[in-house]
């Protein structure tokens, strides 16, 4: 990694601990830290923007169960793995639908860079790595 960009990561990664309070992302600081880096233009501001972002949208998405599935699937559904999740990392954590026919059936659950598998697909490719 080139020294600058070395320096553009230390840079974001000192501006978002900024913008996380008690664990959780601040509106607030985020706004801060925005109008902190247009003011002062730091060098290679464009990496540093880019790094922020990863960082910040890494840290969202914990807080998120995407809920992939091939049918329908009902509010309480949402609301009980919500509350799993939440139970399971010890912080809110909301959960959304998503259609992905692909699915066959079942149900996939993002929460940041976990997934929870329990479709016919995901079992199917399970079983295919195995054979």
């Amino acid at each position: 990694m080139a020294a600058h960009a070395k320096k553009a990561q230390q840079l974001a990664r000192q501006l978002f601990k900024m913008s996380v309070i008690d664990g959780t992302v601040s509106t607030d600081r985020v706004t801060g830290v925005l109008a902190y880096i247009e003011k002062s233009r730091p060098a290679n501001s464009v990496l540093v923007l880019k790094a922020y972002a990863r960082l910040v949208s890494g840290e969202l998405a914990k807080g998120r169960a995407v809920v992939e599935h091939a049918g329908p699937v009902n509010d309480a559904t949402l609301t009980a793995i919500a509350a799993a999740m939440t139970k399971k990392y010890g912080r809110p954590v909301t959960a959304t639908s998503k259609a992905n026919p692909s699915l066959l059936a079942g149900l996939r659950v993002k929460v940041g860079d976990d997934i929870y598998e329990s479709s016919v697909a995901g079992q199917l490719a399970t079983l295919s790595a195995v054979a």
